[in-house]
């Protein structure tokens, strides 16, 4: 069944006395009177650290998200296990890495019977609801309330999954997304009962469609061309190899540049046309008032070579950004309401996303490969003052992995961490501790080939200062081996210099070590 219906959008809400000494009143499910810690989990779709200005200033302020790292934790050596969204988010859920929770690429479904730490909360008395991107083609399970976008979702006008059929909401995304969460927060939970809410943002996934309020913000700007966009991939045929160039015919004029004329013809035209389909005519208005502007201007000057290379970065710059600025205005709304209503005291704030993005770097966008951009993510945490001992503040060095979340929120939930999880626990780190046998290097495992981007199945290492990557399969069967203190762009692939033997026999160790330990099999 298929509904629609207009979303009601939270009008200001007013904290009355009744409201605060009804959030003040200890959890029924805690006998000694001590309330359970609640989890707000906000993870954003393709966020590259490089446009959160607690980690790089170079692009954007995001004023509301480093809030949250200023009142607690912000991790400097934050990585994923699969940089690609379904799969990542299935390692988040589960705590366990691609090959062991089954979800290896998209082309695989999620197996929602398997346990995952929203079910496990729920059985222990915790609510549980998630709202936003869910990607993962089973429908959600653990979960008291959920409404998760179709597929990718739409940028506009919406369609959610519900357990009871399709529901459209006007609106943009990522208000609509935090709209419904403020609304689960303030009208639906038991408010004597701890929670867990997931807000899982589309934004600022491909095609980087900004909110009409944000059109025009950055078209002033020029931002700086990284120093590795004119790559040109020597000794490194996988990264060669690749369809995810800025320069190239990937990034598609009409659909992620918005180009939209009848005299060019691209691609995935139709897919931009199916997307504005979607706007009021009011929102429609707007929009071709700053996007028509800007096809004029590109048909008079028909920039050609590296003139329409650095042309299309910037686009692409300004649009995503401008897409970031409405999820940190949203994230800004979410810390509002949980000042606001005396939450905070007994919350902890995640924001993070499913993986690291490219913003120029090599000449790409996406993400898939295990170098840095992708590979690593923002993690940043806002510590409740009054909880237990989580005293940690500032920065965390040491290396954390999506698959760490579930076994860290069950743990400060006081629930039983299954034995076949395969993350870490991160408690310890967030109480200022430094354990001397924590993870020393982090292992990646990326399988979706042949696929979207063209990006070559690979698994691999890193160290502090190495990083070993296999490529296998099909058409490449290599080895890269980087020094990422001399080296942190990853340009020189040193796996046959001499010099560096005695290392690369290390990273080998090292590499089979991790795969015998995550009990994943070497792949010819």
């Amino acid at each position: 069944m298929k509904t629609d219906k207009k979303l009601l959008f939270l009008l200001p809400l007013a904290l009355s006395a009744g409201a605060t000494a009804k959030e003040n009143q200890p959890n029924e499910n805690q006998p000694d009177g001590k309330r359970k810690l609640n989890i707000v989990y906000i993870m954003s779709d393709d966020h590259s650290y490089q446009t959160i200005s607690a980690y790089d200033n170079r692009y954007i302020e995001t004023p509301n998200i480093d809030r949250i790292a200023a009142e607690g934790v912000r991790f400097t050596n934050s990585f994923v296990a699969n940089s690609i969204s379904g799969p990542s988010r299935a390692c988040m859920l589960t705590g366990k890495f691609s090959h062991k929770n089954g979800m290896i690429s998209h082309a695989t479904r999620f197996d929602s019977s398997q346990v995952t730490f929203p079910v496990l909360l729920r059985e222990q008395g915790y609510q549980t609801a998630i709202f936003g991107k869910w990607h993962l083609k089973s429908d959600p399970v653990g979960f008291d309330r959920w409404e998760v976008l179709v597929g990718q979702g739409q940028y506009f006008k919406p369609i959610f999954i519900t357990p009871k059929g399709r529901v459209t909401y006007d609106g943009y995304a990522t208000n609509v997304i935090t709209d419904l969460s403020l609304n689960w927060l303030e009208k639906e939970r038991d408010t004597t009962k701890p929670f867990c809410l997931i807000i899982h943002h589309k934004s600022p996934h491909r095609n980087w469609m900004p909110d009409t309020s944000e059109l025009n913000l950055f078209e002033d700007v020029k931002f700086p061309i990284p120093d590795t966009f004119y790559d040109d991939y020597e000794g490194r045929p996988a990264a060669a190899g690749q369809e995810m160039s800025i320069a190239g015919d990937e990034m598609d004029y009409a659909f992620d540049l918005k180009m939209n004329d009848s005299s060019i013809n691209t691609r995935l035209k139709e897919n931009l046309t199916f997307a504005l389909r979607r706007l009021t005519p009011r929102q429609r208005e707007l929009w071709d008032s700053t996007y028509n502007k800007l096809l004029r201007e590109f048909l008079a000057t028909k920039p050609t070579g590296k003139e329409l290379a650095e042309w299309k970065f910037q686009r692409y710059m300004r649009d995503y950004l401008k897409c970031i600025r409405s999820v940190d205005n949203n994230v800004g709304r979410v810390m509002d309401y949980l000042r606001e209503h005396g939450l905070l005291e007994n919350t902890l704030v995640v924001y993070t996303s499913d993986q690291g993005f490219y913003m120029g770097e090599h000449g790409w966008f996406d993400k898939r490969f295990m170098y840095e951009e992708s590979f690593r993510t923002p993690l940043i945490m806002r510590l409740p003052d009054s909880f237990g001992k989580l005293s940690k503040r500032g920065t965390i060095p040491q290396f954390v992995q999506n698959v760490d979340y579930a076994p860290t929120f069950l743990d400060l939930a006081g629930v039983k961490i299954p034995s076949d999880v395969q993350g870490e626990s991160i408690v310890p780190l967030l109480e200022g501790k430094a354990p001397a046998s924590w993870r020393k290097s982090v292992y990646y495992h990326y399988f979706e080939y042949p696929a979207e981007h063209s990006v070559r199945r690979h698994y691999g290492v890193r160290d502090s200062r190495y990083k070993l990557i296999r490529f296998y399969g099909h058409d490449i069967v290599r080895y890269e081996l980087y020094d990422l203190q001399e080296d942190p762009a990853e340009l020189r692939n040193l796996y046959e210099n001499p010099a560096y033997k005695s290392t690369r026999e290390r990273m080998h160790r090292e590499l089979e070590r991790l795969m015998k330990k995550y009990d994943d099999k070497p792949s010819i």
